[in-house]
């Protein structure tokens, strides 16, 4: 789930729609109401949170500083107008990036998810696990809305299949519960949805790795949650 901040309601639902056409989940507040539920958000609201993006506002850089006290997530600002002081204040105070607009949501995802391993790193693969590491050599994924690809080849996916086959990539070996993937996949605020329909989203995606691959890439264990392991 990507979080958006700006002063215009207009603005605020423009990405999200933008969001929403590639499959992710978002959720805008303006600067006054995101700073108030920042200060009082649980950790697994915040570990639901893949990316914060800032509009333009005053308050944008105290907001930053605030967001990194709390979050690892990739913060990028969009840029109105952009000014050299503008954005060595904006970097010095937690900002990761600062894009100029208008800017596609896609240049968005693939701009998060590099800050994301520069900052947070990638999971290490143990040299003696020869199978996962032919695995991971076959199977790739994006993070910017393409399709993932198997041996070079193209495999389709519903956009929520692969969000969640991008998020579980991302932690590879750890086990994520369900309502953790349903959160990143459907926000943590959405209404309508119940939880559930993340089994039947990663029953058929693992179907379909299983089918490309040769064997199920994906743990699954009742109440506990879902593994990838390569």
């Amino acid at each position: 789930m990507y979080f958006l901040v700006d002063p215009r309601g207009t603005v605020n639902a423009g990405y999200r729609a933008s969001f929403e056409r590639e499959g992710i989940s978002s959720f805008g507040l303006l600067p006054d109401e995101f700073l108030n539920w920042l200060r009082t958000a649980s950790s697994g609201d915040l570990d639901a949170i893949q990316g914060f993006l800032l509009g333009d506002f005053e308050e944008r850089a105290k907001c930053a500083t605030l967001i990194r006290k709390h979050s690892r997530a990739p913060i990028i600002a969009l840029a109105d107008l952009r000014s050299l002081e503008e954005t060595v204040q904006l970097l010095e105070a937690g900002v990761d990036d600062v894009l100029p607009k208008p800017v596609h949501v896609r240049e968005i995802l693939a701009r998060s998810e590099a800050i994301w391993r520069r900052v947070n790193g990638t999971v290490p693969v143990p040299a003696e696990e020869s199978a996962a590491g032919a695995v991971a050599s076959r199977l790739k994924v994006f993070h910017d809305g393409r399709d993932p690809e198997i041996d070079g080849v193209p495999l389709s996916l519903p956009r929520r299949e692969r969000h969640i086959l991008e998020y579980l990539v991302r932690n590879r070996g750890r086990r994520l519960t369900k309502t953790q993937v349903f959160n990143v996949v459907y926000g943590v605020y959405s209404n309508g949805v119940e939880e559930s329909v993340i089994e039947g989203h990663v029953s058929k995606l693992r179907k379909k790795l299983a089918e490309r691959l040769g064997h199920d890439p994906i743990e699954a264990k009742r109440y506990m949650g879902y593994t990838y392991i390569g």
